[in-house]
């Protein structure tokens, strides 16, 4: 259950950072407010995580899955470049979520 949680966090660690992108540096009040929202409910989901999950396997995925979501999100609705170069290097984050999930003592 734990797993999922993290997911969980790191599914709103991209949804606080879209929000951040949105609110215009803080200016709008709606997307800052979802940001606001997004932010706490990710660090709680996060530390509810950390009462079972190791904290360098947990903290590390947890931000490998908000920098994959969000270099995806920008690639697909923001059209930033999807270079090649850029999706070798989220490859790499993500063989790396895998390899620390696998090797997280007891927690395979």
């Amino acid at each position: 259950m734990a797993w999922l949680i993290l997911f969980v966090a790191g599914l709103c660690e991209i949804a606080w950072a879209v929000g951040l992108k949105y609110s215009a540096g803080l200016t709008r009040p709606g997307p800052t407010a979802f940001t606001a929202v997004t932010l706490v409910a990710s660090m709680a989901l996060l530390g509810v995580a950390l009462r079972t999950l190791p904290l360098g396997s947990a903290y590390a995925i947890w931000t490998g899955i908000g920098s994959i979501g969000t270099a995806i999100f920008g690639m697909l609705v923001l059209r930033e470049p999807a270079t090649a170069l850029r999706l070798v290097c989220i490859g790499l984050i993500v063989a790396g979520i895998v390899g620390l999930k696998i090797a997280t003592p007891g927690q395979g």
